[in-house]
């Protein structure tokens, strides 16, 4: 039998596999969510989450120590405020949780670049990520307090604000009013293909966010759309998002596939609590090889076309890819 064609012949030894490996997960990649509250020498487990923690501002300050010395380039922040109201006000407070952990972090690790999430969703007493009135979510008097968020967060010193509401307008409400505040330089990373998805119940937990009734499906996208997802993107391109975040990531490799062939502006996969607690389950039961199935997943997700991955896995991820002979997976 005469092959001309070996596929074999590239598989043969690491060595060779690793020369012609199409897709890495580098250090680069990675954004560390976090979850900071009030309160002193507080580190308290999320028990949903196995390795992931609500910090206050002392150990959060601890926490990052890691971050930095893993060269974890990015973090992802979400405040848990002391109380909650109807408006939100915890979100957009200047002396909030959120804008308080940025000045810290800024002050101690001031090349660590800082993303903060903008909701109301955490800050609110009923859980919806927009004023309610007679249970119906509001939509332009909520994109109002979103963009006030916004410009609270990035005058404590955010890098970039990432908006995940899913309001109609938020992205040019947020641009036009960094733009008013003298923060034009400050980049917008939007949850533009958000979905109302069940992968969430963990994070949740995490920050306090579950709705007090209804769901969040009237904001939130259907799962079973994929059009709609470019019709989302689409207009918060045109309202002046820089990085397009696509969440969750496991189930929607199609969605973050289409919007980085579409747009060809930088995607962002939302490696989500619901996907992070499946392997820390499966992992914890002996069913499954815990680093191999978190880089083949987050691997999965590069192949889609992610340029950036947003995942509970990152320390762990950096610890193997700083290991020497880590590399890029």
């Amino acid at each position: 039998m005469q092959l001309r064609k070996r596929p074999r012949h590239l598989r043969s030894n690491e060595v060779i596999r690793s020369m012609v490996r199409e897709n890495h997960i580098m250090l680069t990649d990675l954004i560390y969510p976090m979850f900071v509250c009030y309160g002193e020498k507080k580190k308290i487990p999320i028990p949903s989450m196995p390795g992931i923690f609500q910090y206050s501002l002392d150990e959060f300050l601890l926490a990052l120590q890691e971050v930095v010395t893993l060269k974890i380039p990015a973090i992802l922040l979400f405040g848990i405020p002391e109380y909650k109201d109807d408006i939100g006000s915890g979100a957009y407070d200047e002396c909030g949780i959120v804008q308080e952990a940025v000045r810290l972090a800024k002050k101690h690790y001031p090349n660590l670049y800082l993303i903060t999430d903008v909701c109301l969703c955490e800050y609110t007493d009923h859980g919806h990520c927009g004023l309610v009135k007679s249970g119906q979510i509001l939509n332009d008097e909520s994109v109002e307090l979103l963009a006030r968020t916004a410009v609270s967060q990035a005058r404590a010193g955010a890098d970039m604000v990432a908006p995940s509401d899913m309001m109609d307008g938020r992205v040019l409400a947020i641009r036009e009013a960094l733009d008013a505040e003298g923060l034009a330089h400050i980049p917008i990373m939007s949850y533009s293909a958000k979905y109302a998805s069940g992968f969430y119940g963990p994070f949740r937990e995490a920050a306090g966010s579950a709705p007090q009734f209804g769901d969040r499906r009237t904001y939130q996208m259907d799962p079973p759309n994929s059009d709609e997802a470019i019709r989302e993107t689409e207009l918060d391109v045109e309202e002046g998002a820089d990085i397009i975040i696509v969440k969750p990531a496991l189930a929607y490799g199609d969605i973050i596939y289409q919007t980085k062939q579409k747009f060809r502006l930088p995607v962002a996969a939302y490696n989500v609590s619901g996907e992070y607690a499946m392997i820390k389950a499966a992992s914890a039961n002996g069913w499954i090889d815990e680093q191999r199935i978190i880089m083949e997943a987050l691997v999965g997700m590069k192949r889609a076309g992610a340029d950036l991955l947003i995942t509970y896995h990152a320390l762990e991820v950096a610890r193997w890819l700083n290991k020497p002979g880590g590399g890029g997976a």
